[in-house]
């Protein structure tokens, strides 16, 4: 019979670390790391314990534990909860629970947290030990999630590329050692790479095929990459030229993310809008060149949209939302906190065309006033949350109005708005639902 071996778990956590002495999943960082994280590859635990003294205290214990009693299935089920780490430590306890934790059922997901962790060695010694069965391919391996994990570099992601063809989900937030030829590498021999989460990953500036990928490629294949959701919050070297890229291969988006990537403008979304047709939603937040010229490539989308943000971008008026309420009639979801250039008439353009709206946040809209909040109550009647944070010109009075009319509202942020303790109640009355957000100290 073939001996197999499992990564210790000081594959997870260096043998010093807090999180590898207690247990836990979760490793605290230090400013002196004295240990390196090792992969280590171990036997199996065997049968029976051959130690002398264990031998004599073993046979006291006549009666088996209760968990050992519980059927494989079971004990299946229970180990499917547990994160990667965890699941190394079980399958150090006995033989029955080795061959219980490397059920393939239990990895499909591999999650690794903790920036000490050596993440690259992590990957390359657990996927050699899941391609045993299937030499050089984990195909069973769906999902890997990584974020936080500083330490991973290019070499790792080369690894997950090359053993994992079945890859459908990769998170890497917060790993700003990737470089875009490692992203290009896993999207290219991951056909079928779907959900991509780089927020965070400063060196990544577009997604793309490699060179020989591209080569390689016919017309029969159709798409060239069928990544649907992307993440790139925080990529703040990314530019329009790098946007276009993405764009045109990357045309199966339905959900894209681009907060804070500071570069981005007006140009960069029409590229988008070319290629991107079926996107759901989209966020611009803070990127203060996106105007109402951007606003009018976004409305393009037209009812395919449900979720927009658009917070903080200042050079967007009361003429952007209206390319949005007119032509996006599906809208759910606005966040347009910070954009002071908004009105009553905006929102009244909104309210009129965008009916189904469940979200708004316009705090931090000085120039909205409970004018704009009447028209919101008498034309969405689905509202369930409603942000006017630090909105100066609202009053009680249309808070009333909202709450006279929208029963199903759910969450109201009037923080640093000047409110009485009246319409508070008023509204605590009518949406008994209703989580109130304020800054009154009278009102609890």
């Amino acid at each position: 019979m073939r001996t197999l071996s499992t990564p210790s778990p000081a594959l997870i956590f260096p043998p010093n670390s807090p999180g590898f002495q207690n247990g836990r999943g979760s490793s605290t960082s230090s400013s002196s790391v004295t240990g390196e994280t090792v992969a280590m590859v171990h036997s199996p635990p065997p049968t029976r314990l051959t130690h002398p003294l264990i031998r004599l205290a073993s046979k006291h214990q006549k009666e088996q534990a209760n968990i050992d009693r519980l059927p494989d299935h079971s004990m299946v089920q229970i180990f499917s909860f547990l994160p990667t780490n965890q699941l190394c430590r079980c399958a150090r306890v006995c033989r029955r629970w080795y061959n219980l934790a490397w059920d393939p059922r239990l990895w499909r997901t591999i999650r690794l947290t903790g920036e000490t962790i050596n993440v690259d060695r992590a990957l390359k010694v657990l996927t050699r030990r899941l391609c045993q069965d299937t030499p050089n391919v984990c195909l069973m391996l769906e999902t890997v999630i990584v974020s936080g994990c500083r330490r991973l570099t290019d070499r790792g992601l080369y690894t997950i590329a090359q053993c994992c063809p079945e890859l459908r989900r990769l998170e890497v937030s917060g790993c700003y050692n990737i470089s875009n030829e490692a992203v290009f590498d896993v999207v290219s021999l991951c056909p079928n790479l779907e959900h991509l989460d780089v927020s965070g990953c400063s060196k990544v500036t577009c997604i793309s095929l490699t060179r020989e990928a591209s080569i390689k490629l016919s017309p029969l294949h159709g798409k060239q990459i069928s990544i649907r959701y992307l993440d790139m919050t925080d990529c703040f070297v990314l530019e329009d030229e790098g946007l276009h890229t993405i764009a045109a291969h990357c045309t199966q988006l339905t959900h894209l993310y681009l907060r804070r990537c500071v570069r981005i403008t007006d140009e960069g979304l029409r590229y988008l809008m070319i290629y991107c047709t079926s996107i759901k939603e989209l966020s611009v937040s803070d990127c203060r060149f996106v105007s109402d010229f951007g606003m009018r490539e976004i409305a393009k989308l037209e009812s395919r949209l449900r979720y927009l943000s658009i917070a903080h971008c200042g050079r967007i008026t009361d003429v952007g939302i209206r390319y949005i309420a007119k032509y996006c009639s599906k809208l759910r979801y606005l966040n347009a906190r910070g954009c002071e250039g908004i009105t009553d008439h905006g929102v009244e353009y909104l309210a009129k065309n965008c009916t189904k709206l469940k979200s708004l946040d316009i705090g931090k809209c000085p120039l909205v006033s409970d004018t704009g909040l009447e028209f919101l109550a008498l034309n969405c009647f689905n509202l369930k949350r409603l942000s006017l944070k630090s909105c100066e010109s609202i009053t009680g009075q249309g808070l009333q109005i909202v709450a006279a009319n929208c029963f199903d509202l759910q969450m109201l942020n009037v923080q640093d708005c000047d409110v009485s303790v009246d319409a508070l109640r008023f509204v605590k009355r009518h949406c008994k639902r209703c989580i109130i957000e304020h800054t009154n100290p009278a009102f609890f």
